[in-house]
């Protein structure tokens, strides 16, 4: 998948960064760089000078105009569970540590430091008590040790505790799957409902499975949609859902993007803003990680040619988790000059943020 993540490595990062989209459902910069050696048997990183937004002199001191501050919080997506039950990726500010991925399952225990940082209708995902090390292998596999604790949950809570681990843990740049262990011993199923994890998980495993339609498992694939739902106070938020589509016969970014259109079940209790009467007029072209889609004017507004922001982000949110898609640019009738309700250019590449849902409720 070609989301964006945060580095977890034990070299400080000097990132550019390129304005996505300011606060609310998105939010932050997206990080441009990459490392390209990542230490081994780590969970730390020195984030510092990727994420103070300081500036450094020609005398090499950092300022940020007069004096130069290092943030004592940072921002990290903490994957929750919502009032519907589906597992949901929360943008939080936490102390700033060296031991980020560690930090970041601490913070996914009820009854823990996130009891007071939860968003309205929200809960944590792990077991109160529950305690973890973790420790990053060479391949990308991080291992998360938990303690006995950790088994006194719901059986139906099981996946979506799996999940909310992976997608959390999944957040940094060289983690690729994870594996479980309970006590130092390595788990192949879940301790309480068995849920295979064999030596690992990863998100290709998916998220919020939608089971309403019975599809060939042949001739379909899994991908994940972004849909919306609302807190208890009417506030908006994305929720990933991993559908399998049927491909036989369509090209797949197509298929994708009619997925979006059809919407989310009537019995999920979320929605979508995209009509039925919207549809692409062509394939969709992929150049240079950027994916052009040209739809009919039925994806436009009342007020000439703007687009609903929240079509644009379900957009960018899905597509950008195929492989090879970095930004999304949209036409209408093969003509650009078309704007976001927040002002955005969409007729140029709009990239996935590297934070999501960080509005507070």
């Amino acid at each position: 998948m070609s989301h964006k993540k945060v580095k977890l490595t034990a070299a400080a990062v000097l990132a550019s960064s390129v304005l996505l989209s300011g606060c609310g459902l998105f939010g932050g910069d997206e990080q441009a760089g990459k490392e390209e050696d990542i230490p081994q048997d780590v969970s730390y990183v020195d984030d510092a000078a990727s994420e103070t937004g300081a500036e450094t002199d020609t005398s090499g001191e950092e300022t940020d105009g007069e004096e130069a501050a290092v943030s004592e919080n940072v921002q990290r997506e903490l994957y929750l569970i919502d009032s519907n039950g589906y597992v949901v990726s929360q943008t939080l500010e936490l102390p700033r540590t060296d031991e980020v991925a560690k930090q970041a399952l601490e913070y996914l225990v009820a009854g823990g430091p996130v009891d007071e940082l939860l968003p309205n209708g929200f809960r944590a995902v792990l077991p109160a008590g529950t305690e973890v090390d973790v420790n990053l292998k060479e391949d990308g596999t991080i291992v998360a040790d938990f303690s006995k604790e950790f088994a006194n949950y719901d059986k139906a809570d099981e996946e979506r505790i799996l999940q909310a681990i992976t997608w959390t843990l999944t957040q940094f740049e060289n983690v690729e799957k994870v594996q479980i262990m309970v006590n130092g011993h390595e788990q192949t199923v879940m301790p309480v409902n068995q849920t295979p994890i064999g030596d690992g998980v990863s998100r290709a495993n998916g998220i919020n499975f939608n089971t309403a339609e019975a599809v060939d498992l042949m001739n379909s694939r899994a991908v994940t949609l972004y849909f919306m739902a609302e807190s208890s106070n009417g506030d908006p938020y994305y929720v990933p859902v991993t559908s399998r589509l049927n491909l036989e016969g369509k090209e797949k970014f197509s298929a994708i993007v009619d997925a979006l259109i059809n919407g989310p079940s009537h019995t999920s209790g979320l929605t979508n803003d995209l009509s039925n009467e919207v549809a692409l007029l062509d394939e969709p072209v992929l150049a240079d990680g950027n994916l052009v889609l040209n739809f009919n004017e039925a994806i436009l507004g009342l007020e000439g040619r703007i687009v609903s922001k929240s079509i644009v982000d379900s957009l960018v949110l899905t597509l950008t988790e195929q492989t090879g898609v970095e930004s999304i640019a949209i036409t209408v009738d093969g003509e650009g000059g078309l704007m976001a309700t927040d002002g955005t250019n969409i007729s140029e590449p709009v990239a996935r943020p590297e934070k999501v849902n960080t509005g507070r409720f």
